[in-house]
């Protein structure tokens, strides 16, 4: 039948012909240009998309603390401290623990402190527990029981108690050291 012709194949002799062409369909090999084109569509140093948060469904309970980078979305029970970037708790779920995140939205029942840069608390909203906060947002409605204290890091982890602790140890080393 028909042969394909090497003259155009490196290390060919003219008047070479290759075998028979197989019955197999072979895929066409991607062009030098094509996959030049498709590494500069997309540079090796683009950050990655942020994943989609994680939701912990309302059938769902969970002893243990949790801790991500990413987002959690709460419908269910979390009896632990939670630590994310951005973590909402749904209207039907309840978290007895720590919660600590950039952003914290809560909509439904947290029994334990939040720490948050940005805290808002919705209508349906029930805290039991101080928050501390960088800005907070409490929508009419809210049960809120509780202090609040505004902190510029509110992430270190120095809470009210902790800070009093650390300053008296501080005051009863300096006491030591002046004796």
């Amino acid at each position: 039948m028909f042969s394909k012709s090497r003259i155009n194949e490196p290390g060919a002799k003219p008047g070479e012909s290759s075998a028979p062409a197989s019955t197999e369909t072979a895929k066409p090999a991607t062009p030098p240009a094509a996959a030049a084109a498709s590494t500069e569509a997309r540079p090796a140093s683009a950050p990655k998309p942020k994943p989609p948060a994680s939701v912990l469904s309302s059938d769902l309970t969970i002893t243990g603390n949790l801790r991500t980078t990413g987002d959690i979305q709460v419908e269910g029970t979390i009896e632990g401290d939670i630590r994310a970037h951005l973590l909402t708790v749904g209207e039907g779920a309840t978290i007895k623990g720590e919660v600590v995140a950039d952003d914290v939205v809560v909509n439904g029942r947290v029994v334990g402190r939040v720490r948050g840069l940005k805290v808002r608390l919705t209508s349906t909203a029930k805290v039991e527990g101080d928050i501390i906060h960088k800005t907070i947002a409490i929508e009419s409605g809210a049960h809120f029981e509780g202090s609040v204290q505004r902190q510029d890091d509110p992430l270190s982890g120095e809470g009210g108690a902790r800070a009093a602790k650390r300053q008296a140890r501080q005051a009863a080393q300096a006491g030591e050291a002046a004796e």
